[in-house]
């Protein structure tokens, strides 16, 4: 009974031990979630954006682009034509817990679309 009472406490105070250790790795599959997210964000905008580009040009192209990521997202959009492809990148931030909060190094996607004439 002796040994017995020397261990009460032992499970809590390894729990506190580890809670520390746990919260950082909840904080990293977290980081690697939102990066995973930002590169998919940032594709599928490029994309959206040179398919409206190729149709109606460098202002449609930005603000297709822009109406795909969220507000929180510190975005950069260029567009142009490179002989018959239409072609859009689009840069965003690496986002730090969540978005709007970043470190400065960008995620880059590209797309690209065939040019059309509207009516065609």
């Amino acid at each position: 009974m002796a040994a017995r009472s020397r261990d009460r406490g032992q499970v809590a105070v390894e729990f506190v031990g580890m809670v520390p250790l746990i919260l950082l790795l909840v904080a990293a599959v977290w980081e690697c979630v939102l990066i995973g997210y930002a590169f998919s964000l940032a594709g599928n905008a490029a994309d959206e954006a040179a398919r409206v580009g190729a149709v109606h040009g460098e202002a449609a192209c930005g603000a297709a682009a822009r109406r795909h990521i969220g507000d929180a997202w510190a975005v950069q959009v260029s567009c142009g034509s490179a002989g018959d492809i239409y072609k859009a990148t689009v840069s965003l931030h690496v986002p730090v817990l969540f978005p709007g909060l970043d470190i400065g190094v960008p995620i880059t996607g590209e797309g690209g679309s065939s040019q059309e004439k509207e009516g065609e």
